[in-house]
């Protein structure tokens, strides 16, 4: 079994039915946000009650992971060798540290060598 961390702009694309939700879950994966991605989500500006409700259900499916000392410190390390804004780091820093892969259409995160992605197109 995969465990998986999704990205904040894989959430909102699936809201707005940019791409299939059927292309990003599977029925035998785990997934996770970090509780940075679970902010930056609800604090997102939807067109519609519907994209809304369609976030909040998604969100209370999946797994959230709070910041830790151990989170805390892998940013830390991440901030010194690459350049990457802090809530990206702190999701990064998340994924790394749980072995999983990180869903995201940021073609950025690729200059961070232990990090798995499952970069989407849309």
């Amino acid at each position: 079994m995969s465990s998986y961390f999704l990205d904040s702009n894989t959430i909102i694309y699936l809201s707005k039915e940019l791409i299939e939700i059927e292309t990003i879950f599977s029925d035998d994966e785990e997934y996770a946000v970090s509780v940075i991605t679970y902010m930056e989500v609800l604090g997102y500006d939807f067109d519609s009650n519907e994209e809304r409700e369609f976030i909040e259900e998604l969100l209370s499916s999946l797994t959230i992971i709070y910041i830790d000392e151990a989170i805390s410190n892998k940013v830390i390390e991440l901030k010194k060798v690459v350049k990457i804004k802090l809530p990206d780091a702190i999701i990064c820093a998340t994924t790394i540290l749980y072995n999983s892969v990180l869903i995201t259409n940021d073609i950025r995160l690729k200059n961070i060598q232990e990090l798995k992605l499952n970069l989407i197109g849309i």
